[in-house]
């Protein structure tokens, strides 16, 4: 039945026991003493859903309280057997059967099972929110079955090249426990937006919406703990900047965001209480463009806009050169990023010769920024400073990212611009050119509301195929198209500079996730 990855499947099973043997022979007994870890974070955790939203703001409860049939590790990031002991795939590419790790619980103690896996998905799919836009073109309701208790089978609509690669993203509820607490028909939401059906590394404690949360560490979690480890866990929502860096130097913070200020960063640096972890990321800046709306949706307006960007004052005088200029939607160190994007340069008076092009009058431009994260405040204001000189008028929106990422839904509501990172959820060139620029991702992942025939051939191709080449090569043609289209404003691939107490090891960064998994991370008293 399945031929062309037994080879890979057999690994994965002998990884699969392997952890399973590692995971009987260590320690499980708590401590006596509580080692609490307090990470300032810069948004609000406004839900406990782990698939009501899919950002990386809040990906932190994602990561410490559920556990996925796969895991993304490490930089740069790898795929790893995690619920699953292994999988096979069909020749076609249309099934995928996983295998659960024998032994594998959720936190009320009750076993992980097929049925569960097949409920998250199930739910995925009817709620059509999080990370539903990944598999609503390529699983239909009511096709992933259950064989036994710890096998479950995926039968796609279509081969997905990106499939496995997504798999992560599908994390695992307890089903019994949600359809205790579903109300009419709601799938649970109310009930799960404040509560823990989890089987990951941590257990939740206590939720406010406010403040964040608390969660204590899951004695019973499949892949065991060995001597060092954390008690609790609290992610706290602290979105001013100043708080979170006296925090840490302080002492009061253990983590936070490593996407800050270099002039913050730097600061720090110089505290002998903080130590600042340095890796390369596949973390974009740019800004979404509405295409859809005038005079957005002139390419000559939007070129304007394009050579309007003081790129290297930003990058050399804002942030100290702490980051790669990236010329195009996909990361200088992904593969099929193509190797001849010169990107747009800071020209006003190119800029001068497109907007003549433009019918006039023209309108005064919103520009968003995320309040709290203050890069993209400083990158809305050089922009308006250019667009002033050019005689256009702007006004700067700033809004904390609940509240901008749910106008970037709405068409009618998305600001004109808004400068953001595009955060890796899978390393995959279909994670930020596929999913920005797809136009079936309209009003979920493209935000720019940007539609062409050849980019969305181009990404339908390399969508159904397995050829890594022809992958790259369409990815690589998509991106030159979209920056041709200037369809957005593409500044730099971020460095993160992750802030930690002096005492905090076991840390592992990942471009997935941004090092928010606290399951590794212990103190060195």
């Amino acid at each position: 039945m399945f031929r062309g990855i037994r080879k890979r499947a057999g690994i994965a099973l002998l990884s699969g026991l392997a952890l399973g043997v590692a995971a009987t022979t260590i320690a499980t007994a708590p401590a006596e003493a509580k080692n609490k870890f307090i990470f300032a974070n810069s948004s609000a955790y406004d839900t406990m859903d782990p698939q009501a939203l899919f950002d990386v703001g809040r990906v932190a409860y994602r990561l410490n309280l559920y556990d996925g049939l796969m895991r993304w590790l490490d930089n740069p990031p790898e795929l790893n057997l995690w619920l699953a002991e292994s999988y096979e795939v069909s020749p076609d590419g249309m099934k995928y059967v996983f295998k659960l790790r024998n032994g594998a619980k959720f936190h009320d103690g009750s076993n992980v099972e097929a049925k569960d896996v097949v409920y998250s998905i199930e739910r995925i799919l009817a709620l059509k929110k999080g990370a539903a836009s990944l598999f609503l073109k390529v699983i239909k309701p009511g096709s992933t079955k259950a064989i036994d208790n710890r096998t479950v089978a995926f039968n796609l609509v279509k081969p997905s090249a990106i499939f496995l690669a997504t798999v992560p993203e599908i994390h695992i509820l307890n089903a019994d426990l949600v359809k205790k607490n579903e109300t009419g028909g709601d799938w649970g939401s109310a009930w799960l937006s404040k509560n823990d059906a989890g089987s990951g590394s941590f257990k939740l404690k206590r939720y406010d919406p406010a403040k964040g949360f608390l969660a204590e560490r899951f004695v019973d979690h499949f892949y065991g703990w060995g001597d060092k480890y954390l008690d609790e866990i609290e992610f706290r929502t602290v979105v001013e900047i100043n708080s979170r860096v006296l925090g840490l130097m302080k002492g009061d913070f253990h983590g936070a965001d490593g996407y800050m200020p270099q002039d913050q960063i730097k600061r720090l640096a110089k505290s002998p209480n903080v130590n600042v972890m340095d890796q390369e990321s596949m973390r974009i800046f740019y800004f979404i463009i509405h295409n859809a709306r005038a005079p957005m949706n002139d390419v000559n307006f939007r070129k304007a806009l394009s050579y309007a960007f003081d790129y290297d004052g930003f990058i050399d005088n804002i942030l100290s050169g702490s980051v790669a200029r990236n010329p195009s939607p996909l990361p200088n160190n992904i593969w099929g990023a193509p190797k001849d994007a010169k990107g747009y340069t800071f020209d006003l008076k190119k800029a001068k010769e497109y907007l003549d092009k433009v019918k006039k009058p023209i309108r005064e431009i919103t520009i968003g920024a995320l309040a709290g994260y203050g890069q993209t405040e400083q990158a809305a204001v050089l922009l308006q400073n250019a667009m002033t000189k050019l005689g256009l008028k702007s006004k700067i929106v700033a809004e904390p990212w609940p509240v901008a990422s749910g106008k970037m839904r709405k068409e009618d509501q998305m600001y004109d611009l808004l400068p953001l990172w595009k955060s890796t959820y899978y390393a995959d060139p279909n994670n930020w050119v596929g999913e920005m620029y797809y136009s079936p991702n309209i009003g979920s992942r493209n935000n720019s509301w940007y539609k062409d025939k050849d980019v969305d051939g181009w990404i339908t191709e390399a969508l159904a195929s397995t050829d890594k080449k022809v992958r790259s090569a369409n990815y690589s043609k998509a991106a030159n198209k979209v920056l041709d289209d200037a369809a957005g404003i593409f500044v730099y691939n971020t460095k993160w500079f992750g802030p930690y107490n002096s005492k905090v090891k076991g840390v592992r960064f990942s471009p997935i996730g941004n090092a928010q998994e606290m399951r590794w991370v212990y103190f060195d008293k």
